[in-house]
């Protein structure tokens, strides 16, 4: 019954130890660096997070590309020939039009394998809370759910995936249009530092500001604290911007706080990352809302 292909792309920036783990495929999305595409793998072959960073605070502006229909088709029609049914999870469509390219590939595909099965979840989340909502869906896989049984568990749950995020140089998000010129230059100068979330429609906005990289940092927590649901009893995912001692020490808050047990820490890839820049520190748990 639980015969079938839980696929995502890349944007989830899970590990490649635990994409193999899980049995997923991974679509690979795009990123542009000094002129160069990169495939953004998650054994990350083509570019190691720590190059990418590096190249980001010398000054390298990157940009990214969503996966086209073609590139579903390629990936998802040799599963439909072999027989496979195939569940796609995709990045927000509220920061991406990959999930828009997925939906009319499994349009097509659908009209050349009637028998078969292609569903796509837009997820509305992004790194490691699409990556977190995928794991999910990986367990629920693995003890027999139906590609149906899990699809829908994705659709009504992934409105509680909850997405705390903040950023250490808001240049990049000046770059990307998520604050004015203005307030990113007197925030470095005040060291003013965001806090933003992913909404209900799966885009990244800012929810306030945190005086200092600390007290940054301790907001995620907080903001855990007012919506986790048995935090204790969580698997707790933590992206970061080549920041790892950041990312722990929130680990370390969690744990110390909640008495979570488990928590994985990853780099947030370069598809988020070139909008999101160095130290980056991005906390994700399953809430009462978002």
């Amino acid at each position: 019954m639980n015969d079938y292909i839980l696929m995502t792309d890349s944007s989830a920036d899970l590990p490649d130890k635990l994409v193999r783990e899980l049995n997923l495929e991974v679509l690979p999305l795009t990123f542009v660096l000094k002129g160069k595409n990169y495939k953004n793998w998650p054994d990350n072959r083509e570019m190691a997070p720590k190059v990418f960073y590096r190249q980001l605070r010398e000054g390298a502006v990157a940009t990214t590309a969503a996966v086209n229909v073609a590139d579903v088709v390629e990936r998802v029609e040799p599963l439909l020939q072999q027989g496979k049914d195939v569940l796609l999870l995709s990045f927000s469509s509220g920061l991406s039009a990959t999930c828009d390219s997925a939906r009319i590939a499994a349009q097509e595909l659908g009209e050349q394998y009637p028998e078969r099965k292609f569903f796509v979840v837009d997820t509305l989340c992004a790194s490691l809370g699409q990556g977190l909502l995928v794991w999910h869906a990986a367990r629920r896989r693995e003890r027999g759910d139906s590609i149906e049984a899990v699809r829908d568990w994705v659709e009504e749950n992934k409105l509680h995936l909850c997405h705390w995020f903040t950023v250490d140089d808001l240049m990049f998000l000046k770059r990307g249009g998520r604050v004015s010129a203005a307030t990113a230059m007197v925030g470095t100068m005040l060291s003013i530092k965001p806090v933003l979330h992913v909404d209900d429609e799966g885009h990244l906005i800012k929810v306030g500001t945190a005086r200092g990289r600390k007290a940054s940092l301790k907001a995620l927590v907080d903001h855990m604290e007012e919506t986790a649901i048995g935090p204790g009893e969580q698997t707790i995912f933590i992206s970061h911007g080549d920041c790892e001692e950041d990312a722990k020490q929130v680990a370390e808050d969690v744990k110390a706080r909640f008495g979570v047990k488990t928590v994985l820490i990853n780099h947030v890839g370069p598809v988020i990352g070139a909008h999101s820049g160095p130290g980056t520190v991005a906390l994700f748990f399953l809430g009462a809302h978002r």
